[in-house]
C-alpha cells in the first residue's frame, strides 16, 4: 500500500478537521446485532456456524429473517469507522450513510472473514500451500478480492499466516503449514492477489495478515493458550510470513489473542510498534481480533475495559474489534493525558490511508450491474479455477501395487458419510458458499461416469450401521473407497484436540472392511494432519483430500480415474500417533539425536519418523533425482540437479531445495527449505533443475533479533520431500557477515 503525494495531503486535510470524538469513531468496528429472537452478536452467531453449533441453512434463514440493527445511528455520528458483513445491498446503505448523511463523509470500511473464498471457495490453506504453486496462491486471492468487493467487502481478514507445527492445534487448517519458507511464499502471493489488481477499485481489496503473532504456538496446541519462546525462534520461525507480508505492502494485521512471553499481543508495544510498524514498515493498522482488548482484563494485564483500552492505543493497536472499548474509552483517556493526541492521530491516520488507497471516497458503491451478476450462477472461469486448485492440492499419500489410477469400468463399493456431504467440502471458516456450488465426493464419481454401489455406513460422529456394513462386505466389487476424515467444525477457531486420529468409528469400519479381504482406498477429507500410522500400514492407497472447496468431488474424481496425475505435496508433517506431536521436519538437532539407541531423544513408544514429512506427495509415475551440483557464483549458490520422469505417465514433481548450517553460534535446523520449482515432465523425459539460493538468505536471527549471517560448511539437499534427498557440502564465506 502506497499512498501519493495528493492522497496523503488528503488524509492530512481531513485529519485536521476531525473532532476528538470523529476521530474515536474511526477506531471503531462494529458488527450487525441480530435482535429480537435471536439476541446475539453477529460475530457469535458467525462461531455457531463455523464450530457446528449451527447449519448454514439456519444462518440463511436467521440473516434472512432476523431483524438486524446495523448502528446507522452511530454511523450518521461518524462514531463508526468500519463494519462487518457481506450483503452488497445493505453495504451500500450504510456507505449511503456514510458518505451522505455524515458531516465529513468518511466511507466505511466492510470487512469479513474470506480465508479461502467468498462464495466460490477454494481449498483451504493448509492444502493451498501443498501444491507450491505461488501463481496458484495469487490467482485464487485476486478471484477472493474480485468476489469480495462483488459483495460488499473490502477488507478481508486474510491471509492467515500462522507457522503451525502442532497439528493438535485447530485453526492449522487455516494457513499455510509448518515451514517458515512456504509460508513467506504464500504471504507473497495471498498479498499480491488481494491488492495488486488496482486497475479498477471492483478488483482489489486491503488485505488483513493474521494473526500476529505467534498464536499458533499456543502450548500443548490448545487454542488461545499462552505463547512463550526466544526472540530467535520468534524471529526465525514465526515473525518471517509477516515480515514477507509487510514487504509486499499488506494494508492492515490483527492482533491474536495469546500472550507472548506474558504480554497480550494485542497491547505489546514490542510486537507492534518496534516490529511491525517500525521495523517491518506497516503504513495501514492494527485491529484486535474479536473481543481482544476485554480479554487483557481476563489475562490479568489490565485493571478494567478502560484501561486494556488505554495500553491496547498506546501500543500500536489502531482499531478495535467488536467491544466498543474505544468508543467507550478512548476519548476521556485522551482528555485526561493518558493518551497523546498524535497517538490518537497516528491511529486515525492510518485507517484514513487505507480507505483512500481503496479509492472509498471516489467509489464507496457496488453497482447494481455487479450485484446481479454476482446474484446468478458462478462463473465458468471460477469453477475452473476453483477446480485447477483442488486437482493440485491433492496428495497421494500411498498407492501400493499401483492399485491406482482406476479404470472408469471397474467397479467398486463407496463408503463413509463424508461421501454423500456437500456441505462439508468447504471446509473451515468459509461463510459465502451456497450448497448448490459444491459438489461432493459421491457426485463427482457419478458425473465422471464411475460404477459403484453406495453404503454410508458411518462418519466421524456416528455409529456403524451394521447392515450397510454388512452390504459393502458383501459387495461383488473387491475394491471400496472409503472417504472417512473430519467434519469442517472439527477444525478451525476453537477446536484443537488431544486426539487427531480418525475420530469416531471410522477406524474400525476401516479394520472390517480390511479384515473381510477388501483392498480399501481411503480419501481423506481433513482439515488438520491426521495421525495415521495404523491407515499407512495396513490400507493399499490412501489419497490425502483435505477439504478442498466446492469443486472437491470433481477433483478427487478426475485423481482418482488417471485423469490428474496427483501433484500435491505436504505443507506439515503427519504424525503416526498422538503423542508425537508437536512434529515439524526442520527442528533443531538435539545433543543426542533420535535413533534406536535409548540414550536419544525419543518416545519408547512411538516411532522415531513421522507417518509421512514434510514435504511428500506421491505420483503415479516415478521421478528419479541424479547429479546434484553445488557451486559458489560471488553472491549467489548455484543448485542444479537432473531429474528425471522414469514411470509411464506425464507427471509434475516438485522439486525441493533444502540447506543446514552444520556449525553456528546457535543451534539451527536439521534443515531449512530455501526453494521449490514445480516441473513437468512427459514420461521418460529427463531435465535439469537450477536453483538460486542467494547468500544473504543463508543467514538467521540471534537471540537479540539480529540478523547474522556465520562463514562456515553448509549442507545443501534436493528432493521430493524434506526426507528422501541427494546432499553434498560447501563452505561458505560471507565477508565479515555481509554479502555485498
Amino acid at each position: 500500500m502506497k499512498l501519493n503525494v495528493e492522497q496523503r495531503e488528503f488524509v492530512e486535510e481531513l485529519l485536521e478537521k476531525m473532532t476528538l470524538e470523529e476521530k474515536v469513531g474511526q477506531l471503531n468496528l462494529d458488527s450487525p446485532s441480530i435482535v429480537g429472537g435471536f439476541d446475539v452478536p453477529f460475530e457469535e452467531l458467525i462461531e455457531m456456524v463455523t464450530d457446528g453449533r449451527m447449519s448454514q441453512e439456519e444462518f440463511g434463514k436467521i440473516m434472512a429473517t432476523a431483524e438486524r440493527d446495523f448502528h446507522e445511528d452511530d454511523i450518521r455520528a461518524g462514531m463508526v469507522g468500519a463494519i462487518m458483513g457481506n450483503d452488497p445491498v445493505k453495504a451500500n446503505e450504510l456507505q449511503k450513510i456514510a458518505v451522505e448523511e455524515t458531516r465529513l463523509g468518511i466511507p466505511l470500511l466492510m470487512g469479513f472473514d474470506v480465508i479461502h473464498g467468498l462464495r466460490s471457495v477454494y481449498p483451504i490453506a493448509i492444502a493451498e500451500a501443498g501444491s507450491f504453486d505461488d501463481d496458484l496462491m495469487e490467482r485464487t486471492a485476486k478471484m477472493a478480492a474480485k468476489e469480495s468487493r462483488a459483495y460488499g467487502i473490502n477488507w478481508n481478514f486474510a491471509p492467515m499466516l500462522d507457522v503451525a507445527r502442532d497439528s493438535r492445534w485447530g485453526r492449522v487448517s487455516e494457513g499455510p503449514g509448518e515451514d517458515p519458507y512456504l509460508a513467506s511464499n504464500f504471504a507473497r502471493a495471498k498479498i499480491k492477489g488481494l491488492q495488486n489488481n488496482t486497475e479498477s477499485t471492483e478488483n482489489y481489496v486491503a488485505a488483513c495478515t493474521k494473526h500476529y503473532v505467534a498464536y499458533s504456538a499456543c502450548e500443548a496446541g490448545r487454542d488461545y493458550n499462552t505463547t512463550s519462546m526466544s526472540t530467535s525462534q520468534l524471529y526465525n520461525v514465526y515473525l518471517p510470513p509477516f515480515k514477507a507480508a509487510m514487504e509486499e505492502g499488506a494494508c492492515s494485521a490483527m492482533a491474536s489473542f495469546n500472550d507472548l512471553n506474558g504480554v497480550p499481543c494485542t497491547v505489546n508495544s514490542y510486537t507492534l510498534r518496534d516490529i511491525l510498524k517500525d521495523k517491518f514498515g506497516l503504513e495501514g493498522f492494527v485491529v484486535s481480533d474479536a473481543n481482544g482488548i476485554r480479554e487483557c482484563v481476563t489475562h490479568g494485564v489490565a485493571e478494567d475495559d478502560g484501561d486494556a483500552g488505554i495500553k491496547a492505543l498506546n501500543a500500536g493497536l489502531d482499531m478495535d474489534m467488536g467491544t466498543r472499548i474505544f468508543y467507550n474509552h478512548i476519548a476521556q483517556a485522551v482528555k485526561d493525558g493518558k493518551i497523546l493526541m498524535e497517538t490518537l492521530d497516528d491511529a486515525v491516520r492510518r485507517i484514513l490511508s487505507v480507505k483512500v488507497w481503496l479509492g472509498l471516497f471516489e467509489n464507496p458503491y457496488v453497482s447494481k450491474a455487479v450485484i446481479d451478476e454476482y446474484a446468478k450462477a458462478l462463473p465458468k472461469e471460477h469453477k475452473d479455477l476453483c477446480l485447477e486448485a483442488a486437482e493440485k492440492s491433492i496428495v497421494l499419500l500411498k498407492n501400493e501395487n499401483g492399485i491406482l489410477p482406476l479404470g472408469k469400468e471397474r467397479k467398486f463399493t463407496l463408503v463413509g458419510e463424508l461421501a454423500d456431504r456437500a456441505d462439508e467440502v468447504v471446509g473451515a471458516w468459509s461463510l459465502g458458499w451456497e450448497i448448490d456450488d459444491c459438489v461432493s465426493v459421491k457426485q463427482g464419481l457419478e458425473e465422471a461416469g464411475a460404477q459403484f454401489e453406495y453404503y454410508p455406513v458411518c462418519g466421524p460422529e456416528s455409529d456403524i450401521d451394521e447392515n450397510e456394513l454388512r452390504a459393502a462386505i458383501e459387495s461383488d466389487s473387491e475394491i471400496v473407497i472409503a472417504v472417512v476424515g473430519e467434519y469442517k467444525s472439527m477444525s478451525g477457531e476453537a477446536s484443537s484436540k488431544a486426539d487427531i486420529t480418525l475420530p469416531g468409528n471410522q477406524q474400525k469400519m476401516l479394520k472390517k472392511l480390511v479384515a473381510a479381504g477388501k483392498q480399501v482406498i481411503a480419501v481423506l477429507m481433513n482439515g488438520r494432519p491426521l495421525a495415521l500410522g495404523w491407515e499407512a500400514e495396513n490400507l493399499p492407497a490412501i489419497i490425502e483430500g483435505w477439504h478442498l472447496g466446492i469443486q472437491m468431488g470433481n477433483a478427487i474424481a478426475k485423481v482418482m480415474f488417471g485423469e490428474c496425475n496427483p501433484s500435491g505435496k505436504l505443507s506439515s508433517t503427519f504424525s503416526s500417533v498422538n503423542g508425537q506431536e508437536p512434529m515439524y521436519y526442520n527442528h533443531p538437532n538435539t545433543g543426542r539425536p533420535g535413533s534406536k539407541s535409548k540414550f536419544t531423544s525419543k518416545y519408547l513408544d512411538a516411532p522415531v519418523e513421522p507417518c509421512f514429512p514434510f514435504g511428500f506427495g506421491l505420483s503415479y509415475t516415478t521421478f528419479e533425482y541424479s547429479n546434484l551440483k553445488v557451486d559458489e557464483n560471488g553472491d549467489e549458490i548455484s543448485v542444479s540437479v537432473m531429474l528425471k520422469n522414469a514411470g509411464n505417465y506425464d507427471g509434475t514433481e516438485v522439486a525441493q531445495l533444502y540447506m543446514q548450517d552444520v556449525t553456528a553460534s546457535l543451534v539451527r535446523p536439521v534443515k531449512e527449505l530455501k526453494g521449490y520449482k514445480r516441473v513437468t515432465l512427459k514420461k521418460g523425459e529427463s531435465s535439469r533443475i537450477d536453483f538460486t539460493l542467494r547468500k544473504c538468505d543463508m543467514g538467521f536471527y540471534d537471540n537479540q533479533g539480529k540478523y547474522t549471517l556465520e562463514d562456515g560448511l553448509f549442507r545443501i539437499y534436493v528432493g521430493g520431500n524434506s526426507k528422501d534427498v541427494l546432499d553434498t557440502e560447501i563452505s561458505v564465506s560471507f565477508r565479515n557477515g555481509e554479502v555485498k
